[in-house]
């Protein structure tokens, strides 16, 4: 029912709204010198460096011949839906630096990994 939440346009979209309420409440805060739209904008920026963080690790950390590869090593265990599904997920979740150095044997990371998975698999609202 969601799953709008986890695409890219909703993600820009977001990010738009971010910086026009940023850009609004500085404006505001130029007229009216009011601390509330001071701390407004801290608020704001927070939120979008929030919404950021996924989209920059899926599109600028992970290169496209390194995304393949991925997804290629993930069709020989899983299929192909599930792979879709859980490399979006691994994009935006990781860096590519940090997926590198992080311990695929762990507990954390087969734990992300099997709730990934059980999101991908879920079709049902709860």
């Amino acid at each position: 029912m969601f799953d709008f939440l986890d695409s890219d346009w909703f993600i820009i979209g977001l990010e738009i709204a971010f910086l026009i309420f940023i850009a609004y409440d500085i404006k505001k805060y130029v007229q009216t010198k009011k601390n509330e739209y001071i701390i407004n904008v801290v608020f704001t920026f927070v939120f979008f460096i929030w919404a950021a963080i996924p989209f920059y690790n899926k599109y600028i950390t992970w290169g496209e011949d390194k995304k393949t590869m991925f997804v290629q090593e993930c069709v020989k265990e899983n299929n192909e839906t599930v792979c879709g599904c859980l490399s979006d997920a691994v994009f935006k979740e990781y860096s590519l630096n940090a997926y590198n150095h992080t311990d695929k044997n762990s507990t954390e990371h087969k734990k992300f990994l099997k709730d990934s998975k059980e999101e991908c698999l879920d079709d049902g609202w709860f």
